[in-house]
């Protein structure tokens, strides 16, 4: 090699470490985005508003909230993944629509898997058996038995076609050995709407319903979750009322556009898990029904890898397959 090529590269490699230095010191210095794949109310967006203010307050540059709702969450994750990966957008989103709708659309307009890069997780989003009130059930057992003598009968909403609720409900059916009806919603309150007007029979809650249960419209039977919820201790979860190994969880997290620099991926994770600890976030996760779930980030991505395995041989199993 001679001596100019040599003194070109050296400048080179100079010049991106200053570059990284710079990035370093002066990342964030203009505002934010945070944005929310999901409509406003849902779990995704009351999660990304009590993080919001954490972490414009330790970032010390304004964070902007964006709802881009559609497609399963698919139109706001395509947003970010096409976005500059400078720092300064992410993507608040259900792991669902991460790690299920590549299994389930023939076209989503990107691939999460390669555009996304996971980067802290938020909370562990348990799904709750709620049947209406009128059905006369007041434990799984009997619940399961009347949906075997009314094959077809008895009805549930979700949010949409692949949501959690959704599949929650199909691994309810085939565990249980029962036939019910799925009625699919634009969202979850839609959905609870009809539940508690008693137009439909039952559904598996990610949440919103669970204010209601005082009202006495709805009833809730159990978890679909490995073990029990603090909000119900006294519940028990699928698994203890004999559907063995049921697991409908989904992790909410945070994502980032492939190619954002290194820093900013690592800060917002910990600012993030920062946030998880204090009460008021931790108050906000509560009331939807979902656990905390700080981690590593490669413990969120293994969970991530988890979770498209197993959800994926249910996918796979029904069958379920949209355009």
């Amino acid at each position: 090699m001679t001596r100019t090529p040599r003194r070109l590269l050296l400048t080179l490699f100079a010049g991106l470490a200053l570059a990284g230095t710079a990035m370093a010191d002066t990342w964030p210095s203009k505002p934010m985005r945070l944005v929310v794949n999901f409509p406003p109310g849902g779990a995704a967006d009351a999660m990304a508003r009590a993080l919001g203010p954490h972490l414009s307050e330790a970032l010390k540059q304004p964070l902007v909230i964006e709802n881009k709702p559609g497609a399963g969450g698919n139109i706001g994750g395509l947003e970010v993944a096409r976005s500059a990966s400078d720092g300064y957008t992410f993507l608040m989103s259900s792991g669902g629509a991460i790690t299920i709708n590549p299994l389930i659309y023939a076209k989503m307009g990107y691939d999460p898997e390669k555009e996304l890069v996971p980067v802290a997780a938020v909370a562990r989003v348990l799904v709750y058996l709620e049947v209406k009130d009128s059905l006369p059930v007041k434990t799984v057992q009997e619940f399961v038995a009347y949906a075997k003598a009314n094959p077809g009968k008895l009805s549930y909403g979700t949010p949409g076609q692949g949501s959690s609720p959704h599949l929650a409900a199909e691994m309810f059916d085939r565990m249980a050995g029962v036939k019910t009806t799925h009625v699919p919603y634009k969202g979850a309150g839609p959905a609870l709407i009809d539940v508690l007007n008693g137009q439909l029979d039952f559904w598996f809650d990610p949440g919103p319903g669970l204010k209601h249960l005082k009202d006495g419209k709805i009833r809730l039977l159990a978890i679909g979750s490995p073990k029990r919820s603090p909000l119900y201790p006294d519940v028990p979860t699928l698994d203890e009322a004999g559907l063995k190994g049921f697991n409908a969880d989904t992790m909410f997290g945070i994502y980032a556009p492939r190619g954002t620099p290194a820093e900013a991926l690592a800060r917002i994770h910990d600012e993030v898990n920062k946030a998880l600890a204090r009460p008021e976030v931790v108050q906000v996760l509560r009331a939807l029904g979902a656990d905390p779930a700080p981690m590593g980030r490669e413990a969120f991505v293994e969970h991530q890898n988890h979770e498209r395995d197993r959800f994926g041989s249910l996918v796979k199993a029904i069958g379920l397959r949209l355009e």
